[in-house]
């Protein structure tokens, strides 16, 4: 049986048996358009192209494996969030998706906020010129040096997470003499049908403060006594990779009446209101993911609605998406280096990347697609399951797919959907050298986050 339940949705939480494939696709050569950056297409002889360019030529001139990242495509999903919530709401782009310095002058280009949740991450957004009042920090357990190097920054908001916290941003606040704008996360106790360690709003975990128990009307209490803190929100997050509104729906009702709560209780309205992210994306041709219009109108008519039947104004919204932004634009390309056919099973097809630059098959049982790119192929497909190279049989990059039987050592495959937690989420298992990315766009290639080398590994190693 699965080990888990697919972080795609509840579609995905039917527990399928061992052996249970779907049927091979009627085309082996087709590229889904759902699952593959904008700018993908085959040419005339059956090679993928991205952003114009030959992905044969990107593996001789980059090395494999690569994050390769349709800037073209990223640039536009940003403007497609921007224009769907409009000049009311905010739109922060949740960096622990993918994070870099080029990533940032996209974002802050394109009208983007930004979402940080580490004081690495707040570095790289401050050394490529995002200006700190675009900047939210969020994370459980934030440090104080973290949290002085945000209110130094001058973030526009820093979302607490407990009693503890409190009393660190509120002493790093008035040490420095800062009046720091902060949310307090709740959780809401809505079950967002995901995988158990991506579900974030059910009171079993270590996010936020609860709604049931009222840790979350102690906390604004709290708050409100604190001069050196500027309350100007909620902030609610209830899990990842997300196909519908429904669960939102029952999170802003929830975070509404806190809100209806706080004005009876303290004669305050309070400005804002942060639903989070979460958003899911195609990994696969069956699934289905809202377009950011879709989402929009949908959760400001919650909104509206709820504000409505509490009397209260409406307040500004904001919203986190990361995954369902950079998610689609990238895929990463792999060079097959050993085809292993087991009589009655399938063939294992083993690639020069693996669970150091993908963990998320192991991690949540994830799945994804994947294609032979270098060429186009007339051969019979044949089930496959493309592993990686690292000394672990839990080694998966996609765990049941069909390829052309004809596959053969130092052809290229491409696994699509790999441009939201691959990179960030990357190791260096085996002593394993983490890939480069490398943004196209308009017929030209440049690295964005350079290869790793033996050097950059030794000279950490210190003893």
């Amino acid at each position: 049986m699965s080990r888990s339940a697919h972080p795609a949705g509840p579609r995905y939480a039917d527990v399928l048996p061992e052996g249970h494939y779907a049927a091979p696709p009627a085309d082996l050569n087709a590229l889904d358009s759902r699952v593959w950056a904008r700018t993908v297409t085959r040419d005339a002889q059956g090679v993928t192209t991205v952003g114009g360019l030959d992905v044969r030529e990107l593996a001789e001139e980059f090395g494999t494996p690569a994050y390769v990242l349709d800037e073209a495509d990223f640039r536009a999903r940003c403007r497609a969030w921007r224009e769907a919530f409009g000049a009311d709401a905010d739109v922060f782009y949740a960096g622990k998706a993918f994070l870099s310095r080029a990533v940032v002058r996209w974002l802050h280009e394109e009208g983007l906020n930004l979402d940080v949740c580490s004081g690495g991450e707040l570095a790289v957004a401050l050394s490529a010129g995002m200006p700190a009042d675009r900047i939210a920090l969020h994370g459980n357990n934030k440090t104080t040096g973290e949290i002085r190097q945000a209110v130094e920054a001058g973030v526009g908001r820093i979302v607490l997470d407990s009693f503890q916290e409190i009393v660190r941003v509120a002493d790093t606040a008035q040490k420095l003499g800062r009046r720091q704008r902060v949310q307090i996360r709740v959780t809401v106790g809505v079950e967002a049908h995901t995988h158990e360690f991506i579900a974030t709003a059910h009171e079993d975990q270590k996010f936020g403060f609860s709604l049931n128990g009222g840790d979350a009307a102690e906390a604004v209490r709290r708050v409100l006594r604190l001069d050196s803190l500027e309350l100007v929100g909620i902030h609610s997050h209830i899990g990842s990779q997300i196909f519908d509104t429904s669960g939102f729906e029952v999170a802003a009702h929830r975070v509404i009446g806190l809100l209806r709560q706080i004005r009876d209780e303290h004669g305050v309205e309070l400005p804002e209101i942060d639903l989070g992210g979460g958003l899911g994306i195609a990994y696969t041709p069956d699934d289905d993911p809202r377009e950011p219009h879709e989402i929009a109108k949908s959760l400001g008519e919650i909104v509206s609605r709820e504000c409505r039947g509490a009397e209260l104004a409406v307040p500004r919204l904001s919203v986190e998406p990361g995954r369902a932004i950079v998610g689609p634009t990238a895929f990463t390309l792999y060079e097959v280096g050993t085809v292993k056919p087991l009589e009655g099973l399938r063939t294992y097809v083993s690639v020069d990347g693996g669970m150091s630059d993908n963990i998320r098959t192991a991690l949540y049982d994830a799945e994804y697609s994947v294609a032979l790119v270098s060429r186009s192929s007339d051969a019979e497909p044949m089930l496959s399951r493309v592993v990686g190279k690292h000394c672990e049989s839990g080694d998966i990059v996609v765990r049941d797919a069909f390829l052309p039987a004809d596959l053969a050592p130092g052809d290229l495959l491409a696994v699509p959907a790999t441009g939201a937690y691959c990179r960030s989420m990357a190791s260096n298992y085996n002593h394993a050298l983490r890939p480069p990315v490398v943004a196209v766009k308009d017929g030209e290639a440049r690295v964005i986050v350079r290869r790793e080398t033996e050097e950059d590994l030794l000279r950490l190693d210190v003893g």
